[in-house]
């Protein structure tokens, strides 16, 4: 637990995941700031902010998940409130960035809806975004403020350091190309090889697996990405993995969205944990007897007193 050094200080929540941000203000030792988000009869947002924060550096902590639509509102207009009350300083504290999947052009007439966004939150009045694991590490430059993204890697390769088999015999197991970097950044973490899944996505939320590169006989794999949606991109990973003789199969990611046949697929896929952060809130009835979930609370709430501090947070990483 640290304690915030400085009083001109104040954390803010949103709906999106009061839990969380009570963990983070609980780590720097200071109480979640008076403001209510409420609906009016017509489902408008409406904010109250009940006390000052004049000259005072805002911390407010929402997720953008679901329902994506109304936490996003909700965040755009408390920044909006924090605004127009003189706020020397509105920092937003993103655990989950929603609409990230749609961070380029793939076909003619698509939207960029992380571009967008990034344009929503800046000019609603923010100086700082704080997220964690973004989809495309380049969505940092979708912002014309500073960002400071935070990996989570870290949380989720300290866990696996903990468990109790050989990191020798063990193998990071990336579910596409494009989640090499990661792989290979949890792979260095552990100190053991990279694998990587080769795969084609007919369409949307569909994957079909073609094969693994790398070995993965009589090893225990890690499978790590940001994200587990419908789940199916993992499920495949695993199946294919225990084909090629896996010894047993460990799914982990930073981000549990969990739609649709997410949880169905999950129960009779061949994962021995499925290892996920606490970035978004998951319901009872998401969660199954193999699931760890794992709290990011002391690494934001770290990012965010360095950031009050102006001291640096890459910091955090460097080890």
């Amino acid at each position: 637990m640290r304690r915030a050094s400085r009083w001109r200080m104040k954390l803010f929540s949103g709906n999106a995941h009061p839990e969380l941000a009570q963990e983070i203000a609980k780590y720097l030792a200071m109480p979640l700031g008076d403001a209510v988000v409420s609906r009016f009869s017509d489902g408008e947002i409406g904010v109250a902010i009940n006390e000052s924060v004049r000259g005072v550096d805002v911390f407010v902590i929402q997720p953008t998940c679901d329902p994506v639509n109304d936490n996003l509102m909700e965040l755009l207009i408390m920044i909006d409130a924090f605004r127009r009350a003189s706020s020397a300083r509105i920092n937003a504290v993103i655990p989950y960035y929603g609409y990230a999947r749609q961070d380029r052009k793939t076909r003619a007439r698509d939207p960029i809806t992380a571009k967008l966004v990034s344009n929503l939150i800046a000019e609603a009045g923010t100086q700082r975004i704080v997220a964690v694991d973004l989809h495309a590490r380049q969505i940092q430059g979708f912002f014309d403020i500073p960002v400071d993204h935070l990996p989570g890697v870290p949380t989720i390769g300290e866990y696996f350091k903990q468990k109790d088999f050989n990191m020798d015999n063990a193998v990071v197991l990336s579910p596409d190309v494009g989640g090499v970097t990661r792989a290979r950044d949890l792979a260095s973490y552990l100190g053991c090889p990279l694998a990587i899944v080769d795969k084609r996505r007919p369409a949307p939320n569909v994957s079909e697996v073609m094969n693994i590169i790398g070995d993965v006989k009589n090893r225990s794999v890690i499978i790590v990405d940001d994200i587990i949606d419908t789940a199916g991109t993992l499920c495949s990973a695993a199946m294919v993995a225990m084909e090629k003789g896996a010894r047993n199969v460990f799914g982990s990611s930073t981000h549990a969205v969990f739609s649709g046949p997410a949880i169905e697929r999950l129960k009779n896929a061949p994962l021995e944990e499925i290892v996920v952060t606490n970035t978004i809130p998951l319901p009872l009835e998401k969660r199954l007897p193999n699931m760890r979930i794992l709290s990011v609370a002391s690494l934001v709430g770290e990012a965010i007193l360095r950031i009050h501090e102006d001291l640096s947070v890459s910091k955090l990483f460097e080890a």
